[in-house]
């Protein structure tokens, strides 16, 4: 039933393919541990107990609170759809509660380190993969999308004459980001060599950023190029994709912005997702009050 229910995921949720495995990953998991401690191999055959007890083993292995609260999720929604579906008759997971986990604060890059990564690798200089590498990064710090969103882009997804590109996001939700002039001008240029780069070749698809091969860029590759680039910030404690996004949100929310657009922008589908930077802004403050005032 783990393959009905991923399935269903991928195809009426329209999770992400990573999502979908995640899911996958902790139901097969769990599977394990029912078959190792209780010799059960049906999910709908657990109670409570048993995803308590597998609960106490996860954390005397160290695994983190957030992690198992991930577990759990993946649970619960195996068995809401075992409900609905009638392969169940109630969800245990109604009797179990969740660790509590601390909020942890979005790694962000400073705004005076942004300009060194930026400057460290020019999108309008050198060959297709330098260039790409660029780009990458680029457009993850003035759009603020994910790297799911980034590596499905593709070029008519950018609109040159109302200066805005689309993006697809979670469960297919559209959104359009608007761009200034010096950022289209930089796709345009990028967008040229990228065709004189594979003119002669056979291009999987009209996806923006291509492999060396001319396929779909792995989304190992990307987190790769981003980390590269990203040790030369100290400011970041991450150094992964989702921190240009963090600090895309934080840096607008410093500046005024308002976090209603924030939230547009980044297409969180509730306002709690986006509020988590305010506390970025907070600390911030805390920081330059004790840093300049006389009496801190």
């Amino acid at each position: 039933m783990i393959g009905a229910f991923t399935e269903h995921l991928e195809k009426v949720k329209k999770y992400s393919a990573h999502t979908v495995l995640s899911y996958g990953q902790d139901l097969s998991q769990f599977v394990a541990y029912l078959e190792q401690q209780y010799e059960l191999s049906d999910l709908n055959a657990a109670n409570h107990l048993m995803i308590r007890s597998w609960v106490v083993s996860l954390s005397k292995e160290g695994i983190t609170s957030r992690s198992i609260n991930r577990k759990l999720s993946a649970l619960n929604s195996f068995y809401k759809y075992a409900l609905r579906n009638g392969a169940l008759i109630k969800n245990p997971m109604k009797k179990v509660v969740a660790p509590k986990s601390g909020k942890r604060l979005p790694s962000f890059v400073s705004e005076e380190e942004i300009p060194m990564i930026m400057n460290s690798i020019d999108p309008k200089v050198g060959e297709y993969e330098q260039r790409r590498d660029a780009i990458i990064l680029f457009l993850l710090y003035t759009t603020g999308m994910r790297r799911s969103e980034l590596i499905n882009m593709r070029i008519e997804d950018i609109n040159f004459s109302r200066r805005d590109i689309r993006v697809i996001g979670k469960g297919k939700k559209e959104r359009i980001i608007p761009t200034p002039p010096e950022s289209m001008q930089v796709l345009r240029e990028f967008i040229e060599v990228r065709n004189a780069h594979f003119q002669e070749k056979s291009v999987e698809g009209s996806y923006l950023l291509l492999s060396g091969k001319a396929g779909k860029m792995d989304p190992r590759t990307v987190y790769g190029i981003v980390n590269r680039y990203l040790k030369l910030a100290q400011s970041a404690e991450k150094k992964s994709p989702h921190v240009l996004r963090h600090s895309f949100a934080t840096h607008l929310l410093n500046h005024g912005a308002d976090i209603n657009a924030i939230k547009e922008l980044l297409g969180h589908a509730n306002l709690s997702a986006t509020q988590v930077y305010t506390h970025n802004s907070i600390e911030r403050l805390k920081e330059i009050y004790q840093k300049f005032h006389p009496k801190a």
